[in-house]
């Protein structure tokens, strides 16, 4: 029995690692792409290491490419977005799981229904509505987009989340004088906020790699985010390789450094609303 389990770890370990390792994988691949100068990057046999590692890719990144300035401009649209987004999730949510009105469960296929449909087959109407608003070009005007984009699949996580809290710990609140909001406030939103936090991670991610409606709108170099930077260094004269994956991995920063602290609680809100009593 006592063999049994150390070949069982043994494989289990050892299944994680590889995975680990096709995970891992594109991203050193990437890396060691952005410090590779041109003439090891177009070579045959492929050169895997480079003799000579260069940093200027990313000197050129920050120094002629203005990338600081587009990640400044994602950083605002998603974290502005995403807080937005997860706001409103928060009262939506509540009142689905909470409160029974005619029409609710025709409301809840609606919102499941919306998440099929292609992001694309709304870009059409969507740039005739702002332009008509005066909001392309605008950083405003997509954040406006990705509020509506990004509510839906967060009401929809965020019910799941309330529905797992019991009633009758906002119950007792009531009976004890406390207000339908406050119930919200000082009883459920405490026990909710590792759901929020999936929900605020969920939100930001998407937001943060969306591409297509920032390509569509924005047609101004100083409102460009991230994703528009990065397909840039695509043209017709070549790829940039070594800027291209520069500039991946530091598109990566924000994402890993969000999960890194607040993976802990995205498992624990996952896990919560993942399981029915």
């Amino acid at each position: 029995m006592r063999a049994r389990k150390v070949v069982k770890k043994t494989l289990k370990g050892a299944a994680l690692a590889l995975y680990l390792a096709f995970a891992i994988a594109p991203i050193v691949w990437i890396f060691l792409t952005s410090i590779k100068p041109p003439e090891d990057i177009y070579t045959f046999p492929i050169k895997y290491w480079t003799e000579k590692p260069s940093f200027d890719a990313y000197r050129y990144l920050f120094g002629f490419a203005k990338f600081s300035k587009y990640f400044g401009n994602s950083l605002f649209v998603t974290f502005f977005a995403s807080i937005v987004s997860t706001f409103f999730a928060l009262f939506s949510g509540y009142a689905l799981s909470r409160f029974r009105f005619k029409g609710k469960g025709f409301l809840l296929i609606f919102l499941f229904f919306t998440q099929m449909i292609p992001a694309y087959l709304l870009m059409i109407p969507q740039f005739q509505m702002f332009s008509g608003l005066k909001l392309t070009n605008n950083l405003f005007g997509i954040i406006i987009i990705y509020i509506g984009l990004g509510a839906t699949f967060s009401t929809i996580m965020s019910k799941g989340f309330f529905d797992r809290i019991p009633v009758s710990m906002e119950e007792a609140g009531l009976i004890d004088g406390c207000t339908r909001i406050g119930v919200l406030f000082r009883i459920t939103v405490p026990l909710l906020l590792p759901g929020l936090a999936a929900v605020f991670s969920f939100s930001f991610v998407n937001n943060w790699n969306e591409l297509f409606t920032a390509a569509l709108f924005l047609d101004s170099d100083a409102k460009m985010t991230v994703p528009v930077a990065l397909y840039s260094f695509i043209s017709k004269a070549g790829i940039q390789w070594n800027v291209l994956g520069a500039g991946i991995i530091v598109a990566l920063v924000p994402t890993m450094i969000l999960f890194f602290f607040a993976q802990k609680y995205i498992i624990a809100g996952l896990t919560q609303g993942a399981v029915k009593e």
